[in-house]
């Protein structure tokens, strides 16, 4: 199976499971969400699709670039371009690598900000049901 196929097939079971599972009915914390949040004044992410069921985010993230504290609804991700980050969220403060080609997921409303603090550019896509 080329890995062009299985990442499509990865993409559709993560998407499928937001759609079907059951999400928290958490209340909006009183912060941006990630379009409306930047960094520096300046926007990091752009709307690539827009439908009643779904909303799909580009957010990039040149070195010493970052994003604001801001809130995500539930939400899948995956990572075209990665790079080295300082993510602050509930848990703390850490530093993680981030592959590109890595996806991630969350089934609740979370927060959190983050630095790319590597040397390349990190580029994501953000898939938020509606």
């Amino acid at each position: 199976m080329t890995k062009k196929i299985h990442l499509q097939i990865q993409l559709k079971t993560i998407l499928i499971f937001l759609f079907i599972g059951y999400f928290s009915c958490g209340v909006k914390p009183n912060l941006p969400d990630p379009l409306e949040a930047g960094w520096n004044s300046k926007a990091v992410c752009e709307v690539v699709k827009n439908t009643p069921k779904i909303r799909v985010l580009k957010c990039i993230f040149p070195p010493g670039v970052g994003h604001e504290k801001h809130y995500h609804n539930p939400h899948v991700g995956y990572t075209l371009s990665g790079s080295r980050f300082r993510i602050t969220d509930t848990t703390g403060t850490r530093e993680v690598n981030v592959p590109s080609g890595s996806s991630f997921s969350k089934d609740t409303i979370t927060w959190h900000q983050v630095l790319n603090i590597g040397d390349s550019t990190a580029v994501f896509l953000i898939m938020e049901p509606k």
